[in-house]
């Protein structure tokens, strides 16, 4: 069973590979998906692994 796990504080910088890698190293990540503006395509600082 996967479960989502919300991550918040992100940096608008951060890329959902970079949250891959790092959360990798405590199990296995099926995806991440970091949130954006669907008009500016910019991140809004929250996602989801």
């Amino acid at each position: 069973m996967s479960k989502r796990i919300y991550i918040g504080n992100l940096s608008y910088t951060t890329k959902e590979d970079t949250l891959n890698n790092y959360f990798s190293s405590y199990g296995n990540v099926l995806s991440s998906t970091i949130i954006k503006d669907k008009f500016t395509e910019q991140s809004k600082g929250f996602g989801f692994i």
